[in-house]
C-alpha cells in the first residue's frame, strides 16, 4: 500500500513539474518583446505617449484660436456700436431737398446735325 502511495506521490509531482514546464514555456512567449503581448503593450505606449504630445499640440491650437476669435468679436462689437452711433446720428440730419430731374440725363460732346459733310 505504501508503495502504492509513493508512485502515485510521484505521478503527481511528475505532473506538476511538467504543468510547470509548459506554463514556463507560455509565460515566456507571453511576456516576448517581439511577438507576445509584450511587444504589444510597448507599441501601444508608444502610441499613447504619441496621443498624449497630439493632445497638447491640439489644445495650445484650441487655446490660441479661442483667443483670436475673442479678439476678433471685441473688434466687431466695436465696429458695430460705431455704426449704430453713425446711423443714430442720420437721423439727425434734414430731409433731402428734392430736386428736378434733368431732361437729358446724356452728356453729348457734339450735337448731332442732319448735314453730312462730304
Amino acid at each position: 500500500m505504501a508503495f502504492i502511495a509513493d508512485i502515485l506521490l510521484m505521478a503527481g509531482a511528475m505532473a506538476a513539474a511538467l504543468y510547470c514546464f509548459v506554463l514556463s514555456r507560455r509565460l515566456r512567449k507571453f511576456t516576448d518583446l517581439e511577438h507576445g503581448v509584450g511587444g504589444a503593450i510597448a507599441v501601444l505606449s508608444v502610441q499613447v505617449d504619441d496621443l498624449s504630445k497630439a493632445l497638447k499640440k491640439a489644445e495650445a491650437a484650441t487655446v490660441a484660436s479661442t483667443n483670436g476669435l475673442a479678439t476678433q468679436s471685441r473688434s466687431a462689437e466695436a465696429a458695430a456700436k460705431k455704426l449704430e452711433l453713425l446711423m443714430a446720428s442720420l437721423h439727425d440730419l434734414p430731409e433731402p431737398v428734392e430736386q428736378e430731374a434733368p431732361i437729358d440725363p446724356f452728356f453729348v460732346r457734339q450735337p448731332q446735325t442732319s448735314e453730312k459733310v462730304g
